[in-house]
């Protein structure tokens, strides 16, 4: 079995300031011992280092090898890979995307719901609900 984890989980785990921390910081540190496979993608990733460094969202912002260093250390686990888009990404997200109104904040998590599909990851653990519009995903929030 596979799963991701969206960038809003690994965003709690490096902000102190927020009440989701200490959670986040526990589900992240549990992954080194998880058996399944740990599937990132690179929207995720690339969320996580244009939030975790900007300073106008973080009061006290990571710095650009800070926050690449803690995704450094995820893909660094033995059962962990990067995902990107696979040959027919435009038409499996239409396909995906073609009976829901996909717009706004919507769209990039089509985006990586489309990714984990062509990949066959059926987990995703966020604290997203929106993910829930994507039928053949489980969706899981750690922090509850």
């Amino acid at each position: 079995m596979s799963y991701s984890i969206d960038a809003n989980i690994l965003l709690y785990a490096v902000n102190s300031e927020a009440q989701e921390h200490p959670a986040a910081l526990d589900f992240i540190r549990s992954r080194a011992a998880e058996r399944d496979l740990l599937c990132l993608t690179w929207p995720a990733i690339m969320a996580f280092q244009r939030i975790a460094t900007h300073p106008a969202i973080f009061s006290n912002p990571l710095s650009p090898e800070q926050a690449w260093g803690n995704i450094s250390k995820l893909l660094a686990l033995p059962r962990s890979r990067c995902l990107s888009e696979d040959p027919g990404f435009e038409e499996d997200y239409a396909q995906l995307t073609g009976p829901l109104q996909i717009r706004g904040n919507l769209v990039p998590d089509a985006h990586i719901a489309t990714i984990l599909h062509q990949h066959g990851v059926g987990r995703i653990y966020t604290a997203d609900s929106d993910f829930r519009k994507f039928d053949f995903l489980e969706v899981i929030n750690p922090l509850l």
